[in-house]
């Protein structure tokens, strides 16, 4: 499918459901941290997804960065959280202009209009010059790339010198040797999932390391961290049975409901060891 497809479907999707996510979830669209045998409960799963940024943070050691871009900022969790800890300026962008006001007004709300701006814009081809960024924060949007190495490209683009790149996408398990290749139900999971998720497709890590090897990046490394999120959807799980939930998502229209219809994919994508869950950092030289 042609990429302009892809950006049509994924920007429907997050325009009709984010309202949704927003009144269940609160401010934050991605994945928790259950601490790294997935064993840490909370009462509040949001505070999962509150640790989830601060570990990538500690793990990525992060210093002080002043200008950072949010790739895939959703309606700005990760942006008002970054640019109230570091104060920093922090730019976000999405496929979606309902996330991006959604994002503008919650910045405004905080105080921290002045220093947070949001925008529409594609992370394959962005409206930023060379080295406009100390810091380059993409969490769970590489999944939705039509290119993966040409997005790593692109970032590695607009980070200054000396600046950090933190990547944290889906994945699937590795394939290298000795690992088999897909299977032909490992490969029919991953196309339902694509499908109801609107993703073009997903790569393992090892993938993803092999092209920021040739960027070039320092200090490169990467995690896996599954264990430690796989809990994730059992809250998401939890959190969907409530009738006015369901109800709502079914109003929401069906390309929610879609998503929904994913979630136990996620699942038994987490159990099987089919999906994973991949970070990636580096320095640009």
């Amino acid at each position: 499918m042609p990429a302009s497809n892809f950006t049509e479907r994924i920007q429907t999707f997050y325009d009709e459901s984010s309202r949704l996510w927003e009144q269940v979830w609160g401010e934050h669209m991605h994945h928790g941290y259950y601490c790294s045998d997935g064993q840490y409960r909370v009462e509040n799963p949001q505070e999962a997804q509150r640790v989830l940024i601060e570990e990538i943070l500690n793990w990525s050691d992060v210093a002080s960065p002043k200008d950072i871009l949010d790739v895939g900022c959703g309606i700005g969790g990760s942006s008002l959280y970054l640019a109230s800890k570091y104060l920093a300026r922090v730019t976000g962008i999405t496929l979606s202009p309902f996330q991006a006001a959604r994002a503008s007004a919650r910045a405004k709300a905080a105080g921290l209009g002045e220093h947070v701006q949001f925008q529409v814009a594609d992370a394959m081809k962005m409206p930023f010059a060379n080295d406009s960024f100390d810091l380059l924060w993409s969490l769970e949007s590489g999944e939705h790339m039509p290119d993966k190495e040409m997005f790593l490209q692109e970032c590695y683009r607009v980070l200054r010198p000396g600046g950090r790149l933190i990547l944290v996408t889906w994945c699937h398990r590795d394939l290298t040797s000795p690992h088999p290749p897909l299977t032909v139900w490992e490969k029919n999971h991953l196309a339902n999932l694509y499908r109801l998720y609107h993703l073009p497709y997903v790569i393992s890590l090892s993938d993803y390391e092999v092209f920021a090897r040739k960027l070039p990046l320092f200090d490169l490394k990467t995690a896996d961290w599954s264990l430690a999120v796989a809990p994730f959807w059992s809250d998401v799980v939890k959190s969907a049975i409530n009738p006015f939930v369901l109800l709502d998502i079914v109003a929401t229209g069906w390309k929610t409901i879609e998503g929904a219809m994913a979630i136990p994919l996620m699942m038994e994508g987490y159990r099987t060891g089919l999906i994973r869950y991949g970070l990636l950092t580096g320095i640009k030289e």
